[in-house]
């Protein structure tokens, strides 16, 4: 299905493609929607209509699947975002890596800053580089500000993969891929990541691929 036109008001091209019907498509690197400024939510969508592009975001996401997707993922350039994690890992993964469930949440208009010096290195991949992970070094807890879908605000501390999330979420409202934080001497397909970089930390990549960690 061809995305809506870029010159659309943005509520039509959110009816157009919800009209569709099904998991929205994901639109990949190299599409400028990924890296131009995305307009704060401001009454864009009236309530029934946001509601239905939230819902239509959240399927998306399950179908893909992933644990986060960006409007701007969908050719759409608002700042609104939704996560959900189940976080189905064995308790090593877990604890290495801080992973616990995240319930569904959407994310409008946020930002967020560290909470202290602390930084973690993982790999991450992303739906819009389909194929492909790299190591990225973020900020272990950081405070995250903005509103639900409600208009309600938001200002919580995320820690651990948790904000991992957030932080790659909102990257994306900024035009920000994670590709652009990685240590790209780490990128590897995700055949290699099955075969060789499987483990809770990407510790063993980094001594045999030659790059350094925090």
């Amino acid at each position: 299905m061809a995305l809506p036109s870029d010159h659309a008001p943005l509520a039509e091209r959110v009816e157009e493609l919800l009209a569709a019907g099904g998991p929205l498509p994901i639109v990949a690197a190299g599409d400028p929607v990924l890296r131009r400024g995305i307009e704060p939510f401001d009454g864009q969508l009236e309530p029934a209509l946001l509601a239905r592009f939230v819902e239509a975001l959240r399927e998306t996401m399950h179908a893909a699947p992933g644990v986060g997707v960006a409007a701007p993922q969908v050719g759409v350039g608002l700042r609104i975002a939704v996560i959900e994690d189940p976080a189905p890992v064995p308790d090593e993964v877990r604890v290495a890596r801080g992973r616990v469930p995240q319930p569904f949440r959407v994310l409008v208009n946020p930002s967020y800053e560290p909470v202290g010096d602390a930084r973690a290195a993982f790999f991450e991949g992303c739906l819009s580089v389909p194929g492909w992970q790299a190591v990225v070094a973020r900020h272990t807890s950081v405070r995250l500000t903005g509103q639900d879908e409600h208009g309600r605000a938001v200002d919580e501390v995320f820690t651990g993969w948790p904000a991992r999330i957030v932080q790659h979420e909102t990257d994306h409202l900024d035009g920000l891929l994670y590709l652009d934080r990685a240590e790209l001497r780490s990128l590897s397909s995700n055949e290699a990541m099955a075969e060789r970089w499987a483990q809770p930390t990407p510790d063993a990549a980094s001594a045999a691929l030659g790059f350094e960690l925090p």
